[in-house]
This record gives C-alpha cells, structure tokens and sequence, in this order.
C-alpha cells in the first residue's frame, strides 16, 4: 500500500491537522488498542499531571514520554491498559494540610481535631 502524497505547500500545521483528522476517521487509536487487547498485559498507572499548582512545560514533557511508553507497548502486541491514578502527587497535598493545620516536620504530633477551613484565594 502506497502513501498517499502530502501537498507540499501545506503547512506543517495544516498537515498534522490533515493528518490527525484521518486518525480520528479512521478510528486508528482505537483498532491498535482493539488488535492488541489479548497480547501479554502491559499495566501502566499514570498519575496526575499535577495535584496543584500550575502545570507547565515539564509536565507536556512527562505527558509525551508516558504516551510514548504505552504505544510502544502496544506496538509490542501487548495489551496496554491505561489506568489514572491520584496518588503519585501526595506530599503537596499533605504539606498544603500540615500549613492549614499549624503544624510542620516529619515528628508526630498530637493535633486536636478541629474543622478546617480552606484558604482564602
């Protein structure tokens, strides 16, 4: 089967919109994933790109690697499932509490439970 030729005076950016609209006709991301699903299980638990804060050029960065990874696997034959996690980001978090609550540092304190409010923006 023969590539169809591409109209060299699209734009890089026309082409991929070209290019991602096929794809997505074609259902292409879908019939990998249906081709693969009875191969060897390949797990991938992918956490948030970030719990809180803003998200920025690093995380696009980690995003592409992780997409990476599971289509190689997936090009393995391996049946790549996909599961989003929320608990790869946690010491924010607890840090963020620890500032709500008054305390700090890894001893562990005796703190009376109280309600707590969420901060004014």
């Amino acid at each position: 089967m023969a590539y169809p030729l591409f109209d060299p005076k699209l734009s890089a950016d026309a082409l991929e919109k070209q290019l991602l609209a096929a794809w997505k006709h074609e259902r292409l991301f879908q019939k990998t994933q249906e081709a693969a699903r009875y191969g060897p299980p390949f797990v991938f638990y992918e956490g948030p790109p970030t719990a809180n804060g803003r998200p920025g050029i690093h995380h696009v960065f980690a995003r592409t690697i992780k997409d990476l990874v599971c289509r190689y696997h997936t090009m393995l034959g391996q049946g790549v499932t996909r599961i989003a996690g929320w608990d790869t980001h946690g010491l924010p978090v607890e840090i963020e509490v620890e500032r709500m609550l008054g305390i700090s540092g890894k001893k562990h304190r005796s703190v009376r439970r109280r309600e707590v409010q969420p901060p004014v923006p």
